[in-house]
């Protein structure tokens, strides 16, 4: 009982006979290869089939299961109308799904759904299941644009679902691979795309589910991903576990990666708690980093420490360096998890008697007001990585020829909107990125703006 098999497959409707027509061809080795995984789950007779699918239903900061007693679908949309499903929901472990994220302060559940019916990357795969087997009940997910370690967290708890409910269960991790790796592709080429089929695919063959919490984030924007937080829930489904791999096929013939795995789990492995593992790691160097960091970066930091416990404002220090109470500043402070933003908020100008107080209040307001994110919690502050800059004076400029984005911070201003950006920001190389990325912000749509610069003073 518990986890069976899980599986990672692509999702493309061509492969469906009555949508390709015969195009599907192309990639046979894939559909072989399909066929062999719904063969696997015919033998297998699983209780519930488990799809992660990146079409699901999205949210920003939330991961959406799907609710109800059944739900339907077609492919309509690609042109054969005729190949339709009914699938009935394990309601049980989605509630016992929901019930463990609650108690582990989690953001999933099934609030919020737009659109009932199945999405392509539910039904390519039910496809090619149920002309195999049809006697298990369905579990639909979909991702969420938080991070990769959610992800994982999320496998974990569907994991600790499956065993409380000793369900048979089967895990399908629907998605393809890269979708750019081909010049006439849908999606044309780029480097990135072709960097990361092959990391992918010796990742998912190895079992590597370590690296993939690791992938850089502007490679994997840059290769056109579509499978990968998926397949880092199943991950997380198969956390603690030794697993025997086989990898099926590997195709990129269209110019979108298609893979398919399949893992079978064996006997518990402490060295495979990779969630765990990153955090020990993550808090063990920023515990060491905190050791030598100046007054600017101590003062942040306990100020969010202390108000996120609390909710009091601590007292400065009295043997804080003098220059914080002596000089006046813009301040910005800036706040980072698992090297993705979580929050920044500051000032332009100085708003408070001395840069120590602007420290404090700003890092109140960038753990806790930042409308992009959730306040900060208890539980996030080990693994907050906090960096405080100092603005120097504002100048007016001309033009772009006198901004560098790694020297200069940019204000793009109007009558009545402006949009600032700091300097030497990671993944920022060009003034034009520069001045869009801070026009957005300031939600500024039109040519006719103004621009300003400085510098800072960095504290990290």
């Amino acid at each position: 009982m518990g986890l069976l098999k899980a599986f990672v497959v692509p999702h493309p409707p061509l492969i469906v006979s009555e949508v390709g027509k015969g195009s599907e061809n192309q990639v046979i080795k894939t559909i072989e290869a399909y066929k062999k995984v719904a063969d696997e789950i015919a033998n297998l007779k699983p209780d519930t089939i488990i799809i992660s699918s990146p079409h699901a239903q999205v949210y920003n900061d939330y991961f959406h299961i799907s609710p109800n007693s059944e739900a339907y679908g077609s492919f309509e949309d690609f042109g054969a109308p005729n190949v339709t499903f009914k699938e009935t929901y394990d309601e049980e472990l989605v509630r016992e799904i929901s019930l463990l994220a609650r108690e582990n302060n989690f953001p999933a559940g099934t609030y919020g759904e737009k659109d009932p019916k199945l999405d392509h990357g539910t039904m390519v795969p039910l496809y090619f299941i149920e002309q195999k087997y049809k006697d298990f009940k369905l579990v639909r997910i979909g991702l969420s644009n938080l991070g990769e370690l959610e992800h994982y967290h999320l496998g974990e708890i569907i994991k600790e679902a499956i065993n409380k409910l000793d369900r048979k269960v089967v895990y399908v991790a629907s998605g393809d691979l890269s979708h750019r790796l081909q010049p006439d592709g849908p999606y044309g080429i780029t480097d990135e795309g072709i960097e990361y089929e092959k990391d992918i695919m010796n990742d998912l063959s190895n079992a590597s589910f370590d690296k993939l919490l690791n992938y850089d984030e502007k490679l994997l924007s840059n290769a056109g991903i579509c499978g990968h937080h998926s397949f880092i829930i199943m991950a997380g489904v198969l956390d603690g576990l030794n697993v025997e791999v086989e990898t099926l096929s590997h195709e990129d013939i269209t110019g979108v990666g298609y893979g398919i795995c399949i893992y079978t789990p064996k006997d518990e492995n402490k060295d495979r708690c990779f969630r765990k593992i990153y955090l020990t790691s993550e808090e063990n160097r920023l515990n060491e980093r905190y050791k030598y960091v100046d007054d600017y970066i101590k003062l942040a930091r306990s100020t969010i420490n202390e108000y996120i416990k609390t909710g009091n404002i601590i007292d400065i220090p009295e043997d804080i360096n003098k220059e914080l109470l002596n000089n006046q500043a813009g301040v910005f402070v800036t706040i980072h998890k698992f090297n993705k933003l979580r929050g920044c908020i500051g000032t332009i100008i100085p708003t408070r008697k001395n840069i120590a107080t602007e420290i404090i209040y700003n890092a109140i307001s960038a753990s806790t007001e930042d409308y992009r994110f959730n306040p900060i919690v208890e539980e996030e502050l080990p693994y907050l990585d906090i960096n405080v800059d100092v603005l120097g004076p504002i100048e007016d400029i001309s033009g772009r020829d006198e901004l560098d984005p790694k020297r200069y911070g940019v204000i793009v201003y109007t009558d009545t909107k402006r949009g600032l950006l700091l300097p030497d920001l990671e993944g920022i190389d060009t003034v034009d990125e520069q001045i869009e990325i801070a026009k957005r912000k300031g939600n500024i749509t039109y040519e006719n703006y103004k621009l300003q610069r400085f510098e800072v003073i960095r504290h990290k």
